[in-house]
């Protein structure tokens, strides 16, 4: 167990040290840098000043070189100011991962409650009327864009019934109960576009699992079908979908990405389209990489969860590792 869990951690390491250098790589091929930008927004700033001003930035240097820098600096813990907010990237971001994190986490769990019975029972009876309309029910919520649905919902609650509010957090000085409403909209979006995939993904999963040797062991001993769908099937059924959770971190990150544009919301998909579309590189850099590094710890707690599901389950030296 434990040489696993230095494998994972050298091996997520790795990927962040790579995708560290794509992200920059690719946050310097974008048209425009502060200087640039400076000089379109200040008549007074001749070229030469420009030059001046890039060569102090460093940014007439080669592309791996700008790396390193930055690369060290951020080892040494200094991760630089934000041209949007004049303060430095830390404090802008450890509030807006917070929001974000709440929203998946609130989604994602209200998600797998959902999902979890729809799909056990719809196994149970598959080709029935109910099996018919939860599989058109996940292939519709599969389908809807994340934009189209979260502005269905705010024509809905917030403009026609009027019953919450279209965007935001509110103020720091409301109610709590008040504050709480602002959340409503984006996790019911987030939680509706996660459940249609994770529903289809544990009922194929529940029917491969009801198929088994061991199931029919069951049947053969007189176990109710209820016991044997909850009490064995599932938790057989619980390993592909918690692949499928790990390996969706990714997406559900990048779908509260443009959820919270859609409903203004604080959190960090917000803040990465701001400081991209504001050529804020170190607020832009850093909130890329926390991305990465949320999608890389979802997969590595998925792999963790194996054991709890599973006693079976082993990552020791010569094992399932």
């Amino acid at each position: 167990m434990t040489a696993f869990l230095v494998r994972r951690l050298v091996q997520s390491l790795l990927v962040l040290v790579l995708l560290s250098f794509v992200i920059f790589w690719l946050m310097a091929l974008m048209p425009g840098d502060p200087i640039d930008l400076l000089m379109a927004t200040n008549p007074d700033v001749t070229s030469a000043d420009a030059a001046r001003l890039k060569a102090l930035a460093g940014l007439d240097r080669p592309i791996w070189e700008r790396y390193l820098n930055w690369a060290g600096a951020a080892l040494a813990g200094n991760f630089g100011y934000s041209r949007l907010y004049s303060i430095p990237v830390m404090e802008v971001i450890l509030p807006r991962l917070g929001a974000t994190l709440i929203l998946l986490g609130i989604s994602t769990t209200l998600a797998l409650v959902i999902a979890i019975p729809i799909g056990v029972v719809a196994a149970r009876r598959p080709h029935g009327l109910f099996d018919y309309v939860v599989n058109l029910g996940c292939f519709a919520g599969i389908s809807v864009p994340p934009f189209w649905l979260g502005i269905l919902l705010i024509l809905v609650f917030a403009v026609t019934l009027g019953w919450l509010p279209a965007g935001g957090m509110g103020r720091p000085d409301m109610p709590m109960g008040q504050r709480v409403s602002y959340l409503i909209l984006p996790i019911l979006t987030l939680t509706l576009l996660s459940v249609g995939g994770f529903t289809r993904f544990l009922r194929a999963a529940m029917l491969e699992a009801l198929r088994q040797d061991h199931i029919r062991t069951a049947r053969a001993k007189g176990l109710s079908e209820a016991r044997i769908a909850w009490g064995h099937a599932l938790r057989n059924a619980l390993l592909p979908l918690t692949t499928v959770l790990g390996l969706s971190f990714g997406s559900l990150f990048s779908g509260a990405l443009i959820t919270e544009t859609v409903f203004a919301f604080p959190g960090m998909g917000k803040l990465i389209y701001d400081a991209i579309l504001a050529s804020d590189y170190n607020l832009a850099m850093l909130s890329l990489m926390l991305a990465t590094l949320v999608t890389l710890a979802g997969n590595f707690l998925a792999d963790l969860a194996y054991i709890a599901i599973d006693p079976r389950v082993s990552y020791g030296d010569g094992a399932d590792a």
